[in-house]
């Protein structure tokens, strides 16, 4: 099972030989390709040859590119992600309309009810209230735009009254760098398990590629807005990228049982992907955060 998050912050080349990737530098390094879940590309000197780009394709493994910034700017996606993806892209197109909302009220609900929880946890007892109270107020596919309210209230309280997503600061940096991270993932696990990330079930920017991967992850950006406050950065250099990095490591619990959110995030997009082919919501196994 993959769960290395494998990160080259310095100019080498990459090569495959008998199932390794090996890393040419000063030194030559070999890391056994089973065991990688995401490849992070942080130096854009970084060349990789052919035949291991073929092979991370074939395991599946997430492979991100980042800009001359370190900051991420795009991902390898595979053509084919599993044996049967025609049939299953077939299925996605025909989810039925009343299960997308149904769905979608389901994972609007959790990442209100996390961000609740969150300011519960930083004794803002008021904001808390007043997101339990959108929670009541949610109508099929959040037709009134609850979640839009909840996260007004929810990113004033916990990153303060002057902060608002899109401005230029560290802050800001580390969360961008989170979700994508987080986005990542998503993507991965829609694709392996052969549909396709453009169509969304409430997401629908032409100009997105990830649309449904973008529905899906909402109740998980909770967990990167709590390490992102805990680490309250100053500036957005490397030790915090890694501090985000390693995130996707951390002990999380789903159905009651505790993985690793990587892992915790292969069982609920199956879990979701099932609820939508199957008409049935109840399918829906959330993520539950634990240590973070």
């Amino acid at each position: 099972m993959s769960w290395r998050t494998i990160i080259i912050s310095r100019r080498c080349k990459l090569d495959y030989k008998m199932g390794y990737m090996v890393v040419r530098a000063e030194d030559t390094k070999r890391v056994f390709l089973e065991e990688v879940a995401i490849l992070l590309i942080e130096n854009p000197a970084v060349s990789l040859t052919g035949c291991l780009l073929e092979e991370l394709i074939r395991q599946k493994i997430k492979v991100i590119f980042c800009d001359s910034k370190r900051s991420p700017l795009a991902e390898l996606v595979s053509y084919y992600g599993n044996h049967d993806s025609n049939k299953r892209i077939r299925m996605q197109i025909a989810w039925q309309k009343e299960t997308k909302d149904l769905v979608w009220t389901k994972i609007v609900s959790e990442k209100i009810f996390r961000q609740a929880e969150f300011l519960r946890d930083l004794h803002f007892t008021a904001e808390h209230d007043l997101l339990q109270n959108y929670l009541k107020e949610l109508k099929p596919a959040d037709l009134s735009n609850r979640e839009g309210h909840a996260a007004k209230v929810y990113f004033n309280a916990v990153f303060g009254e002057d902060f608002y997503r899109g401005a230029n600061d560290p802050v800001n940096a580390a969360l961008d760098y989170g979700y994508t991270l987080i986005l990542s993932a998503f993507n991965r696990e829609i694709v392996a398990n052969g549909y396709m990330t453009q169509l969304g079930i409430h997401h629908d920017n032409v100009f997105n590629h990830f649309n449904l991967s973008s529905d899906l992850m909402e109740p998980v950006r909770v967990m990167v807005d709590r390490r992102v406050f805990s680490l309250d950065p100053d500036e957005f250099e490397h030790w915090e990228k890694m501090e985000l990095v390693s995130l996707l490591n951390a002990p999380v619990l789903i159905s009651g049982n505790e993985q690793t959110l990587l892992n915790a995030i292969k069982i609920y997009v199956r879990s979701v992907l099932d609820a939508l082919s199957q008409d049935d919501p109840e399918k829906i196994q959330f993520i539950q955060v634990y240590e973070l």
